[in-house]
């Protein structure tokens, strides 16, 4: 009998890296998490440390080498989920000249702005100028600066000492690969909010010299390409033996946290949804075409899937508004309940709570929003407040206002794709709350099926990455590797209720966007 093999996979998040220990058939053996630090800084900025990053990496791998659980000679390969669209500028050597910018700071926002600029102009982008890009791309950079050449041409404007030493700029999936391996390198889906890869060939994707030069930015601080299922290296044997690994042992190329998650959802096929609940949130399928919707910012970008596009919308703070209320009303009010006790206080508050919550609403923009609308001054709010409210109410609200948002993107995408997302799966740290994904059902009059260990599927998927780099499996394997702990069916009489609330959250964008801006408008 052949024994069973296993995955090292490692799993950065925002707010920290969990790695875990999975067979090549998607059973999650073991995993660990240690915290990361978020930094936030004066006129946008969200920074991070990548050196806590490979810290953390090399503790988290560490810890579950040493546990037992499997024989160390049947780690077969590492493979590494992190988050899209944060920037590390490295030197020759391969180390951080700066902390990372995130996929939360905007400041790099006006030097895409004026990079986009034009005449004609709409929405803020010169129109043949954008078209440039939608023709190589399927999109253009957000003005909000969040895409990893806001993060270049920040650093290049602003830190210019920094951009001179700046031997490459690597995805945070890559610098990690680079510490693992010591080789300089990206995937072309992880390099792609970078805006200057031609996509069009999905089999031939390649950096546009002409994208290159409109942003001003040096060709030969950008990495080498490979596909996301190569194998880029072996990890160092300093490294292994700090891991706990059989020296030697390879690492796939991987996948940034989109990809990943997409991939560990199970929802692999043409037009199958998946719907992922975390510090952020999208809605997102594969699909077999290469479209875009500029006014909504869906378009599609290459996945981890040879030869297939995703396409995708994604709300800036999903999960993060639940943890931001727990922090700065609840934490000190939940009886002494700390960690996940606490949760599961406020998941009973707010299942105390009418569906409609009063009809009291909230709307999630705590960071601005990305999609389907693109502004970095819009806020978040509770709409309707009145003394009859509870906490349980106020927590249901927030679970609601961001199913709301969700619906909205939702809509944007299946218009995009042509047909209904019916099921969705759904992953993510919010996916542990029943009430939450029974909310979803009844939000998005759409079927809700939960996988099981929803909080492992970025690992799951970067493992299953690397199960069919080895040729374990093939990506069509993977649907009927993954299981569903069960699905939540819409229920007819949360429709009126939901229907009517959502109307109103969408009139709330319309009428706070003008005030927002006015409030919340950087200076030049």
């Amino acid at each position: 009998m052949t024994r069973e093999k296993y995955i090292l996979a490692v799993d950065h998040g925002t707010s920290g890296i969990k790695t875990a220990l999975i067979s090549v058939f998607g059973r999650v053996v073991d995993f660990t998490f240690e915290k990361t630090a978020l930094h936030f800084l004066p006129g946008g900025g969200v920074e991070q440390d990548p050196g806590e990053w490979w810290q953390a990496v090399l503790n988290t791998s560490a810890r579950l080498t040493g546990s037992g659980k499997v024989d160390k000679t049947d780690i077969v390969a590492v493979s590494v989920s992190s988050t899209f669209s944060s920037t590390v500028a490295v030197d020759r050597e391969g180390r951080p000249l700066a902390n990372a910018i995130t996929w939360m700071d905007t400041r790099g926002g006006p030097y895409v702005k004026k990079a986009m600029a034009g005449f004609p102009s709409f929405d803020g982008y010169g129109v043949i100028r954008a078209l440039r890009w939608v023709n190589r791309t399927g999109g253009a950079p957000t003005l909000s600066g969040k895409d990893d050449i806001g993060h270049v041409l920040l650093i290049r404007n602003e830190f210019p000492e920094i951009y001179e030493r700046t031997y490459m700029f690597l995805p945070s999936k890559d610098f990690l690969n680079l510490k693992l391996t010591g080789e300089f390198a990206a995937t072309f889906d992880s390099i792609h909010l970078f805006w200057v890869t031609d996509i069009r060939d999905i089999n031939n994707v390649r950096y546009d010299d002409r994208l290159i030069r409109d942003f001003g930015i040096d060709r030969d601080k950008l990495p080498p390409l490979v596909a996301a299922t190569d194998i880029l290296g072996a990890v160092t044997d300093e490294n292994a033996d700090r891991m706990g690994l059989p020296r030697g042992t390879p690492v796939v190329a991987g996948s940034p946290d989109h990809q990943s998650a997409l991939i560990g959802s199970g929802a692999v096929a043409d037009f199958a949804g998946h719907l992922y609940i975390g510090t952020s949130s999208w809605v997102q399928c594969v699909v077999p075409f290469k479209k875009t919707d500029v006014l909504h910012s869906v378009a599609s970008f290459p996945t981890a899937i040879p030869g297939k596009y995703q396409s995708v919308n994604e709300q800036d703070i999903a999960g993060e508004a639940l943890d931001f209320f727990v922090e700065q009303f609840y934490a000190g009010h939940a009886g002494g309940k700390t960690g996940p006790d606490v949760y599961r206080h406020i998941n009973e508050l707010a299942a105390g709570a009418p569906a409609g919550s009063g009809k009291l609403i909230f709307t999630p923009w705590l960071n601005g929003e990305r999609t389907p609308v693109d502004n970095e001054t819009i806020r978040g709010g509770l709409f309707n407040l009145s003394q009859t409210a509870t906490a349980g109410h106020i927590i249901r609200a927030v679970m609601e206002g961001v199913a709301y948002n969700n619906r909205w993107s939702l809509t944007y995408v299946e218009r995009f794709i042509g047909r209904k997302l019916d099921p969705l799966n759904i992953i993510g740290g919010g996916a542990k709350s029943d009430l939450w994904c029974r909310i979803f059902a009844d939000v998005l009059n759409r079927d809700i099926r939960k996988v099981k260990e929803p909080m492992m599927a970025n690992a799951r998927g970067a493992a299953f990455i690397a199960a069919v780099a080895l040729g374990h499996i093939r990506f069509d394997d993977i649907p009927g590797l993954v299981v569903f702990d069960e699905t939540y069916h819409p229920r007819p009489e949360n429709r009126e209720i939901y229907d009517t609330l959502y109307g109103q959250f969408l009139r709330l964008y319309r009428v706070h966007k003008k005030i927002c801006r006015t409030l919340n408008k950087v200076s030049p």
